[in-house]
């Protein structure tokens, strides 16, 4: 449980309804309309947004920008707080934020393009195109003393559908347990870093290392995406980040979501915030540092937590998933790819009933949505490591994200306030 709340910064079926998918094609998300002309209630939306403000007001959070968006049309968009508590910097609308774990679902989609061009099946396994994750090994036993170990070869290969659904065995160091040791002894880089080091050079070291599991068989949140993140370079011939700009944000006008920000749009990253003596303040250098990613090497395109965005870009990215994989004329999925993404990928390991794992997606199910104020079935979601979150419901097709840059704090009540009033707001 510590590693999904952590990862989700700390956050049915999946089937999409025939309605998701247009007869047209869809306009950009960039157009604003009334709350009652989609059928939301504007009084409602009043109650919510006093919500966000009294969060301010009352210190929960430094900052803030949400946004919701009611089929295919922006009906909320909001910035309040501070960008820089320390310089006083008022939140613009355009603020950028570290997702950090929602890059996951970046990822998942990239390699689901290569997917749909014929160049793997998703139960190949992944030595066949990086060669060193051949005949991998499993923990037996460890050390404390000296980190030494004792590993036994695994009853299988890691394939491609397990590091998409954190299934092969590999970890995160920095939220692991016996296994941070090994991790940190070798020198692997679990997130994004500044470090002088690609994600190629780091997946051949991390190839090296016992697995935690035997592949399949658990669910531990892990870098499996950062190892697809060279899986498609490898695949592509391009560097991850060239990639990714070609292929997924220019068609979707997302401009402002990078790995490493050029510096005309550095100065719009916002700080991340902690409470020092009562007060707010930058959080300071741990095993990350605040200053990616406007600093240090640029070389490692973290492909499970490594990329910033606006609120804006993220919605044009979902409303991508909500129009069955289409977005302005440009396609980057097939709906049927989708309809496979959001499918129940690891049975009961994850969720507990309430919400199933896709491929890189939390999807709730008929008993998540009974619990109440979640969505409805099939809403599919995730979270990142600095306090940003996303939900997307395509029955109702409804949007909401809020991004925030905290770590270390309590008392923050808006992730679930802010989810489930935005499901009240239906008037139709």
């Amino acid at each position: 449980m510590k590693r999904f709340s952590i990862a989700l910064a700390l956050s049915c079926c999946g089937f999409f309804a025939s309605a998701q998918t247009p007869s047209i094609k869809s306009s950009p998300l960039l157009t604003a309309a009334s709350p009652k002309s989609v059928g939301i209630s504007p009084d409602r939306l009043k109650k919510l947004d006093a919500m966000l403000e009294d969060a301010i007001k009352n210190e929960e959070v430094p900052g803030l920008v949400a946004l919701i968006a009611k089929n295919g049309k922006i009906i909320y968009h909001a910035a309040k707080g501070f960008s820089s508590v320390e310089n006083d910097k008022a939140m613009p609308k355009d603020a950028i934020f570290r997702i950090a774990s929602q890059t996951k679902a970046i990822t998942a989609t990239a390699v689901m393009m290569l997917w749909e061009e014929g160049r793997f099946r998703l139960d190949d396994p992944i030595s066949k195109f990086i060669p060193e994750f051949k005949s991998p090994m499993v923990l037996q036993k460890f050390r404390y003393a000296d980190t030494t170990f004792i590993a036994a070869p695994a009853n299988k290969e890691i394939t491609i559908r397990h590091l998409l659904t954190h299934t092969p065995g590999l970890g995160y160091g920095v939220i692991d347990a016996d296994e941070k040791m090994i991790y940190q002894k070798a020198g692997i880089v679990d997130l994004y870093t500044t470090e002088n080091i690609s994600i190629g050079e780091n997946t051949k070291k991390l190839a090296a290392l016992p697995l935690h599991h035997q592949p399949g068989e658990k669910y531990v949140y892990s870098e499996g995406l950062d190892v697809l993140g060279y899986l498609i370079e490898i695949i592509s011939g391009k560097p991850y980040d060239d990639f990714l700009r070609e292929r997924i944000f220019d068609p979707l006008e997302m401009k402002d979501t990078w790995f490493y920000l050029p510096e005309e749009k550095s100065s719009r990253l916002v700080s991340i915030h902690t409470k020092k003596d009562g007060n707010w303040s930058s959080f300071p250098t741990t095993f990350y540092d605040p200053n990616y990613p406007i600093a240090g090497a640029k070389r490692f395109f973290s492909g499970g937590a490594g990329l910033s965005s606006t609120v804006l870009d993220y919605a044009n990215f979902l409303q991508m998933f909500l129009n069955g994989g289409e977005l302005n004329g440009k396609r980057i999925l097939s709906r049927k790819t989708i309809d496979t993404m959001m499918a129940n990928q690891v049975g009961d390991l994850w969720g507990g009933g309430n919400k199933h794992y896709g491929l890189a997606f939390g999807v709730l199910t008929e008993k998540g949505m009974a619990e109440g104020g979640n969505g409805s079935a099939g809403t599919f979601d995730w979270g990142g490591y600095f306090n940003t979150q996303y939900f997307a419901d395509p029955e109702e097709q409804l949007i909401g994200i809020l991004l925030k840059q905290t770590q270390n704090i309590s008392g923050d009540q808006t992730a679930w306030k802010f989810r489930q009033m935005v499901f009240t707001l239906v008037d139709e």
